[in-house]
């Protein structure tokens, strides 16, 4: 089995704005490119979860029905929550809080929100569920830090992070990354 992680499609928001939760959608024409491209490096049978946030469900709209099934929308492949902070710039969140956050990295809750150890055990868990899908390939369209959660958890198990180890480096906005099986 293997893991398609799709990253949703470059959002509609300005630049330098803090929206994991937030609900905004992704560029159309990038949207319909992404799901071309996607597609065309697909195998014949795949199944499909999504995240339930809408510039995901566009990706997924787009792609059509995976040919193993209907999708499957799971809260759990939503980016994590930044609470108060969703839609607002980051620089106005200011540098005092952002200092709270990288120092207890994992269990700081952003903006009230959700903290990084929250987000990699709703991660797990949708991970474990994965699991049972077997013997298809199954693609997430999901957010980058999905993808840098499921990374974590392939190559550190259950340790909870520093913020100078989170993984940096995620698919670019409609772009996907494969694993061979699941950590």
């Amino acid at each position: 089995m293997r893991l398609w992680l799709v990253r949703h499609a470059a959002p509609c928001i300005e630049p330098q704005r803090c929206y994991g939760r937030l609900d905004v959608e992704a560029d159309d024409a990038a949207t319909q490119a992404a799901a071309a491209a996607l597609r065309s490096a697909l195998p014949p049978r795949w199944a499909g979860w999504h995240s339930t946030r809408k510039r995901c469900r566009q990706l997924a709209a787009a792609l059509g029905e995976p040919p193993a099934g209907l999708w499957r929308a799971d809260a759990r492949l939503d980016e994590l929550d930044f609470g108060a902070w969703e839609g607002h710039a980051w620089e106005a969140i200011g540098t005092a809080a952002l200092d709270a956050w990288v120092a207890d990295f994992a269990h700081h809750r952003p903006g009230g929100g959700e903290s990084v150890a929250q987000l990699l055990r709703r991660v797990q868990a949708a991970l474990a569920d994965a699991a049972a899908v077997g013997g298809t390939d199954l693609v997430w369209v999901t957010h980058a830090g999905v993808i840098r959660a499921v990374q974590w958890l392939r190559t550190h198990g259950t340790r909870l992070p520093a913020a100078t180890e989170w993984p940096r480096a995620a698919p670019a906005w409609g772009v996907w990354t494969v694993l061979q099986g699941l950590p």
